[in-house]
């Protein structure tokens, strides 16, 4: 599993033109599935991601979660993050999970953030227009 995560001032996702999930301050999240994924390995992301200390505190030193910051989440799905370009330089996906798979193990991750915080997401397999502010810029880059 690897999620790249974004600490941003607002973000959302468009699917034909129209909003489909909308956060302000907090985490936009790109999310993809490898075939050894399972739900251990979410419920360990999600602890992760949930106590990452990357919000600034009164002194502006990244040393809040995002539960300290009151935050939102949009998670994105996104198998092009297990592109494989070692050889050419067309990217292969065949470590990223299959389709099905894959969005019982994303509805389930976003399941398990939304007991903690507010999660928006994207349309699974849809073709998404993604706008963020990064504040930062704060990225990171998580894989179990």
């Amino acid at each position: 599993m690897r999620v790249l995560v974004q600490r941003c001032r607002n973000a959302n996702c468009k699917v034909n033109g129209k909003i489909v999930g909308e956060i302000d301050e907090g985490l936009m999240l790109l999310v993809g599935f490898t075939d050894t994924d399972n739900k251990d390995i979410i419920l360990k992301m999600v602890n992760k991601i949930v106590n990452l200390r990357i919000f600034p505190d009164t002194n502006g030193v990244m040393n809040l979660s995002i539960l300290e910051s009151k935050g939102a989440i949009l998670s994105i799905s996104q198998f092009t993050l297990y592109a494989d370009t070692s050889k050419g330089n067309r990217p292969s996906y065949i470590k990223a999970m299959n389709g099905d798979k894959a969005k019982l193990l994303y509805d389930y991750f976003n399941k398990c953030l939304s007991e903690y915080v507010c999660c928006k997401t994207g349309i699974f397999g849809a073709n998404m227009e993604i706008t963020l502010t990064n504040i930062g810029p704060t990225t990171v880059m998580l894989e179990r």
